[in-house]
């Protein structure tokens, strides 16, 4: 196994990209992603300590960075920087529009750090990448950003709703996940005013406020609601599980 792993340089590299995208990286997680023993990546944990990377250590749960350290961003390789341009293209025909300006912001500061000869193959790149779907780059939303920090946050939101029965409602919710399909966004919500759970398309959501309450985080994984889903037969949006 030690004869097909990455030249321990470029692996060190990697460890500390792991740990400034997570808050928590397990020494498994390490060895299972770079091909090697634990017993490694615990040679390669101390190695970047006795460094200088300020590396916390939580006993029985993994390692994490120092809170506040930053190291300077690390470069892109060619099929990195053409994987982002490729994302870039997808998501500026998404119908929320918060998502749409929020990526653009971010991977423009993104192209800020690649490389000169990377900048001029990434603009030509991105004169030759298209998505034929929303052709015509329809808006129909501007609160996937907000119920996704609703989501983080345990926010508890109050919205507007028109269902596609053209029946209008106030809700007050415990925003729980989203997911995509056919281009529409859905966000799996508890709703107060039913009592349960319920499914809500993002472009029918007239108003949305955020209010200061918050609430408990529900012990359901994103898996189990789908699976319940299923034996429920539920197809359309906006219907309870039961």
């Amino acid at each position: 196994m030690e004869e097909n792993e990455k030249p321990r340089i470029s692996r060190l590299t990697a460890i500390v990209t792991q740990l400034q995208s997570k808050k928590l990286v397990t020494a498994k997680l390490l060895s299972e992603k770079f091909n090697v023993s634990v017993r490694t990546i615990y040679r390669d944990i101390r190695t970047l300590e006795k460094s200088g990377i300020p590396i916390v250590t939580e006993e029985g749960k993994g390692y994490s960075l120092m809170d506040g350290f930053q190291l300077p961003p690390i470069m892109f390789t060619e099929n990195e920087a053409n994987a982002l341009i490729t994302a870039e293209r997808l998501i500026s025909q998404n119908k929320d529009l918060s998502l749409v300006e929020n990526y653009t912001n971010a991977i423009t500061k993104i192209k800020s750090v690649l490389r000169y000869s990377q900048k001029e193959s990434t603009d030509f790149l991105t004169e030759r990448i298209v998505f034929r779907t929303n052709v015509e780059k329809t808006t129909t939303s501007h609160h996937l950003m907000t119920l996704q920090s609703a989501i983080t946050k345990l926010q508890l939101t109050t919205i507007d709703y028109i269902s596609l029965k053209n029946e209008f409602s106030t809700r007050t919710i415990e925003p729980f996940a989203l997911y995509s399909t056919q281009e529409n966004w859905i966000l799996i919500a508890f709703c107060r005013l039913r009592n349960e759970f319920r499914s809500f398309r993002i472009d029918q959501i007239d108003q949305l406020k955020l209010e200061n309450d918050t609430f408990e985080s529900h012990k359901m994984t994103l898996q189990d609601y789908f699976e319940t889903c299923r034996q429920k037969y539920l197809t359309s949006p906006d219907i309870p599980l039961s």
